[in-house]
């Protein structure tokens, strides 16, 4: 088997970095395109922002996991499991916890009392009684569900954590068959192999897509929450970034492979802008011709965006700076914090006359500045930087 690249690679860093940009400018385009539900509500709305939506949701989470389990390898070899185990519970568990009772309440408690219509409460109350469920359930409720306690955006950091507990027993367990040997490293994924990937995917995405169409989400042990639309996607990427770090995939694979499916995404992504935001093959599930198309296309768009933008920043951006480094350090603690920025920017900018591309541009680029800035600030904090 190849051994592990003894130090981090500045362009993983740079797609990370990239990543949670795009990351941001999602969330500030949910307020201008698509129909889901969001914290701010009635602004103005443009077609191409749900498009763009869209795109991103066939595979930036994606490669996001993927990019998570890559580092995964490394830092269990490095530490063992004990430590990484502790490493997991204090990098993930601890700010899933503190979000959940500081920055989701915040969040559901400005559109509880902006768009609910019910007679105004203060926010301990509402954390009690609705937030928390304690109190009773208001008539008429709209939901999107009850008790309002959830994990907002959070959801990642949950479904990482299991990720990473199910490598860790899988790791062991395997450690443990093999007594302490390594088998041989793998092949690298041709298109051969990229195809058959995407195909069961795209089988298994269908399948689930029978019971659970997109946007619906499940507490798992009334816990974990769970997009079962997308499960197939997340916990494959996962699964293929622990096994491209173990086997060296990323630095052996072809670049012309890359380029072949960075070529076939774009053009997926070129079709759909054209097609426009009503294509029926938004539609979420069920047993129809749309939703069987759909997850063939998604599932064809994860795997050329993701092998394509791999490629293209291990040949285009290689090299790190001092800047780019921090950013990457940070990029962990913006996810957490911008989805309050962002909202925070959209409803100072509700009823001020911008159009909605307008108003996507300035909470894209507000929404990037003050989270890094704030990322920066929080983990220069006594503490904080164990922990972010």
């Amino acid at each position: 088997m190849h051994t592990l690249p003894a130090k981090r690679l500045d362009w993983v860093d740079n797609l990370r970095v990239a990543l949670i940009v795009l990351v941001v400018a999602h969330h500030a385009a949910q307020a201008y395109g698509p129909d889901d539900w969001w914290y701010v509500q009635d602004q103005p709305g443009a077609g191409p922002l749900a498009t763009f939506s869209a795109v991103n949701g066939t595979f930036f989470m994606s490669l996001f996991f993927f990019v998570s389990a890559f580092l995964a390898p490394a830092a269990l070899d490095r530490h063992g499991p004990r430590a990484f185990l502790t490493g997991r519970l204090r990098r993930l568990v601890i700010p899933l916890l503190v979000g959940a009772v500081t920055i989701v309440p915040g969040l559901m408690y400005a559109y509880y009392t902006r768009y609910r219509g019910y007679p105004p409460i203060d926010l301990p109350t509402y954390v009690i009684d609705v937030y928390l469920g304690f109190g009773e359930r208001p008539a008429g409720w709209t939901g999107p569900s009850w008790p309002d306690l959830q994990f907002a955006h959070l959801w990642f950091i949950q479904n990482l954590f299991v990720y990473s507990l199910l490598y860790l027993v899988c790791h062991q367990l395997a450690q443990r068959l093999r007594r302490g040997t390594r088998g041989p490293a793998r092949r690298v994924p041709g298109h051969l192999a990229l195809v058959g990937l995407t195909g069961a995917v795209a089988v298994g995405t269908f399948l689930i897509r029978l019971w659970y169409p997109l946007d619906e989400w499940v507490a798992v042990l009334d816990f974990l929450q769970v997009e079962p639309a997308r499960l197939v996607q997340y916990a494959t990427f996962f699964a293929l970034g622990v096994l491209a770090a173990r086997h060296d995939w990323l630095t052996r694979l072809p670049a012309r492979v890359g380029w072949v499916w960075l070529g076939a995404g774009t053009a997926l992504t070129a079709g759909l802008f054209a097609a426009g935001a009503d294509t029926p093959v938004f539609a979420g599930g069920g047993a129809t011709v749309e939703s069987l198309l759909w997850s063939l296309y998604e599932s064809v768009s994860c795997t050329g965006l993701s092998v394509g933008l791999l490629v293209l920043f291990r040949e285009f951006c290689r090299r790190g700076t001092r800047f780019t480094r921090s950013l990457a350090a940070s990029s962990f603690t913006v996810y957490i914090v911008h989805v309050p920025v962002v909202v925070a920017v959209q409803f100072a900018l509700a009823g001020s006359g911008l159009g909605a591309l307008a108003s996507f541009a300035v909470t894209a680029v507000a929404g990037v500045a003050v989270s890094f800035a704030a990322a920066e600030l929080l983990r220069r904090l006594p503490g904080f930087r164990a922990v972010l």
